[in-house]
């Protein structure tokens, strides 16, 4: 039975489950396994994850030796999401007869590279002034959804996800509730990330 863009759950300490989809190829529990172990690892080096989302496709139906396969990782961290995608051509040039368990390995030494990265800008903005916070106040925020906006000080409302909430917790914050934020340029205009919350709601 091949799996196409079905994902299966598991228990994990981040805030959501971990998503894993095998798309071209037949679900293989020492595959999972596989996942969960460089998962695992990423965690123990960076106990901030919120989430994570794994994908691999075989883009060849051949013997499992031949085929290539396409490896794309989503780490959520607090204020944003970090995406790493393994790019086959590269994984031939390197090894005779590259398998799954060679892609998940160089896909996942990829994100370690990216959240060490992630964690270095973490540690500067932390130390520096940060001039370029904002303020404003929840103005919009649906329930079951996991985004919502923040009204600023020229009247304008901006998107925040909920993964861009540093401290405190999204599901407890409600319309009114005072928050400062960083504004960033996003595909679809201003976002807010590097969300905090900042005091009490207003009446």
């Amino acid at each position: 039975m091949l799996w196409a863009g079905r994902l299966r759950k598991a228990a994990f300490r981040m805030e959501r489950p971990l998503d894993i989809a095998f798309h071209g190829l037949e679900h293989s529990d020492s595959v999972e396994a596989e996942i969960r172990k460089h998962v695992e690892k990423l965690e123990t080096r960076y106990g901030r994850l919120t989430a994570c989302r794994v994908s691999i496709e075989a883009l060849h139906q051949q013997h499992q030796k031949g085929n290539q396969f396409e490896v794309h990782i989503i780490l959520s961290v607090p204020g944003r999401e970090l995406a790493v995608s393994h790019e086959p051509h590269r994984t031939r040039e390197r090894y005779a007869n590259p398998d799954v368990y060679t892609s998940l390995r160089d896909a996942f030494r990829a994100a370690e590279r990216q959240l060490e990265g992630y964690k270095g800008h973490v540690r500067e903005a932390v130390s520096a002034p940060n001039a370029a916070a904002l303020s404003g106040q929840v103005t919009l925020k649906e329930p079951g959804q996991d985004h919502g906006f923040i009204l600023n000080s020229t009247g304008s409302q901006i998107y925040f996800h909920r993964d861009s909430v540093t401290d405190g917790d999204f599901e407890a914050l409600r319309e009114g509730d005072l928050v400062h934020y960083v504004e960033e340029a996003g595909s679809a205009g201003p976002t807010a990330t590097k969300v905090r919350v900042g005091g009490s709601r207003k009446a």
